[in-house]
């Protein structure tokens, strides 16, 4: 079995406007990732993601490239104990 892990990830730059939410999810659904990705009020993009350690990980590397048309400045990421709290990965609408 695979180690789990959760990571909390806010990514600056160019990343609102530009489909990042849904290259996000497209990405993360096909690594088998649980999780959401929103925009946040301050032009961030945040992302919670769950799964297979190794799948976080190669999530967390995307996040640092982005989408086509996006310009990724930063990435904070903060790691989270694993909760296996979700059954999918959406796009959240509501900003904080």
């Amino acid at each position: 079995m695979m180690d789990k892990k959760r990571a909390r990830v806010w990514i600056s730059g160019r990343v609102q406007g530009v489909f990042f939410r849904a290259f996000t999810r497209d990405s993360a659904v096909r690594e088998g990732i649980t999780g959401w990705v929103r925009n946040l009020a301050d032009g961030r993009v945040e992302a919670l993601l769950e799964g297979d350690a190794e799948r976080v990980d190669r999530m967390i590397d995307w996040c640092h490239q982005g989408s086509p048309g996006s310009r990724v400045e930063n990435v904070q990421v903060q790691e989270e104990p694993f909760q296996n709290e979700f059954l999918s990965f959406e796009i959240r609408y509501r900003m904080p």
